[in-house]
């Protein structure tokens, strides 16, 4: 069998002796006294000598840091979809990607809840800065995303990732979440790229549909009422209009995720989607395999966009930016005053004009609106 250990998180035994490493760490203790006032270290001690592996970890206290930051930045979350899957059947969630940590901790969350097993969550090295990250990404089931190299090396580092997806769900039963593609959505749009399930089909790519097959794809949808980083994602799509590439500043990665962690969010969504396997059948077998490809991508966004929460804010974008009020139905006149509001605060920023930053954070909003219900993508003010 391959060897994964470049990528793979930590397996039990590995795991152990990590987090008896952590708590000697003054970080990891830090960060337990601030998230967890009424929780310290002697207490996660002492419980951590009756878990009995990795899942009890993640079950309780992990559990613990997901539901203080959910309170705190949320109104509250609405899951759906836990009927879709199995409890012992492994799974590719392909989901949407909002935020850089907190779609995935939604869904371990989701699982918590409902007494299963967490997946393992598939996350760029690029985001994993220090030895302690490392050490908790690892302890959390994560996979190491290479993103950096010549073209030959991410050839080969795609193929290496492909394998263990496959080993993941095939050999042990565990499912995996993957974003739909590289980096976060920074303009409303969810898509799916199609390069993504090509990665994932080339460690075996004799019958693309056959292993498409076999993995289980099951959409996934997060939707946020407010975005935590809408400011951030609009300043950026603003700096990079006109062809010019935008050159993230250091830390800048860091910054959001703080943001997307402690940002409000107001209420939040996260449906689980049918899985794609009797979908698949309605694909021609004649078609080539980026034809089949492209075509599982668009029953991955039907979904994804079906399961999309629509909130008001979303609806106001809309009328908005199309300068009509062809949703007026679907919010009230103070629900638009207080939105409005909140734009013109978020588009205040020291290096980007406010009606560029008015432009975007409402494409952020809006687009939602569009694909939900069939409409052309991104209408320009």
């Amino acid at each position: 069998m391959e060897n994964f250990d470049d990528i793979r998180p930590y397996n039990e035994e590995e795991a152990h002796a990590a987090y008896l490493r952590l708590m000697d760490d003054a970080r990891f203790q830090d960060a337990i006294l601030k998230c967890l006032p009424d929780y310290s270290i002697d207490d996660f001690r002492r419980d951590f000598d009756k878990y009995h592996g990795i899942d009890d970890v993640q079950a309780d206290f992990i559990r613990r840091f997901i539901e203080v930051f959910t309170n705190q930045s949320s109104s509250g979350v609405e899951f759906r979809g836990m009927e879709h899957v199995d409890s012992d059947k492994a799974y590719l969630y392909i989901a949407n990607h909002r935020d850089i940590t907190f779609d995935s901790a939604l869904l371990q969350l989701y699982f918590f809840q409902e007494n299963r097993h967490s997946s393992k969550i598939a996350v760029g090295d690029n985001l994993i800065k220090t030895p302690v990250l490392g050490e908790v990404a690892r302890l959390n089931k994560m996979i190491l995303v290479k993103r950096s190299g010549s073209l030959r090396e991410k050839i080969i580092d795609s193929r290496h990732l492909s394998a263990y997806i496959q080993h993941s769900i095939l050999d042990e039963n565990e499912s995996v979440w993957i974003a739909q593609r590289d980096g976060r959505t920074k303009d409303g749009y969810d898509y799916t790229k199609q390069g993504l399930l090509k990665m994932i089909t080339m460690s075996d790519a004799s019958d693309v549909m056959e292993t498409i097959r076999r993995l289980h794809i099951t959409p996934l949808t997060v939707s946020y009422e407010y975005e935590p980083c809408d400011s951030l994602k609009a300043r950026e799509l603003a700096l990079s209009e006109n062809g010019q590439h935008y050159q993230k500043r250091p830390g800048e990665d860091f910054d959001s995720i703080k943001q997307g962690i402690f940002g409000y969010k107001g209420r939040i969504s996260l449906v689980i989607g049918k899985p794609l396997d009797t979908e698949l059948d309605d694909i021609p077998a004649n078609l080539n395999n980026n034809d089949k490809l492209h075509s599982v991508c668009e029953l991955i966004d039907r979904q994804i966009y079906q399961n999309y929460k629509l909130y008001p804010n979303n609806y106001i974008a809309h009328d908005l930016m199309t300068g009509n009020d062809e949703y007026r139905g679907q919010y009230t006149e103070a629900e638009r005053e207080k939105f409005q509001a909140y734009l013109q605060k978020k588009a205040v920023v020291r290096d980007v004009a406010p009606d560029r930053m008015m432009r975007n954070l409402l494409r952020i909003y809006a687009n939602p609106v569009n694909t939900h219900f069939g409409k052309n993508i991104n209408p320009i003010l």
